[in-house]
């Protein structure tokens, strides 16, 4: 099963985010299929390529909890109806 999650990179207490669709199995840290977009909580930045995230979706991919939340947040879910 296909995932779109986080993946955390950076600095200790200093933490960034990439959006990206993977593998259920493989670890939070691994190789990604796409990079998607892009999560920064300390500033509330988020970057997102919509067109790669509802080809995921299409594809059958499963969002996380917390990254649903943020495609509410930016109406992706109105652009895979239409």
């Amino acid at each position: 099963m296909i995932k779109i999650r986080l993946k955390r990179f950076g600095k200790k207490r200093e933490v960034s985010y990439r959006i990206v669709a993977m593998r259920s199995q493989d670890r939070r840290d691994g190789r990604p299929l796409e990079e998607v977009g892009f999560y920064n909580p300390r500033t509330d930045e988020t970057r997102l390529n919509v067109p790669a995230i509802v080809k995921w979706l299409k594809e059958g991919a499963q969002p996380t909890k917390t990254v649903e939340h943020m495609l509410k947040k930016a109406n992706v879910y109105d652009q895979l109806s239409s």
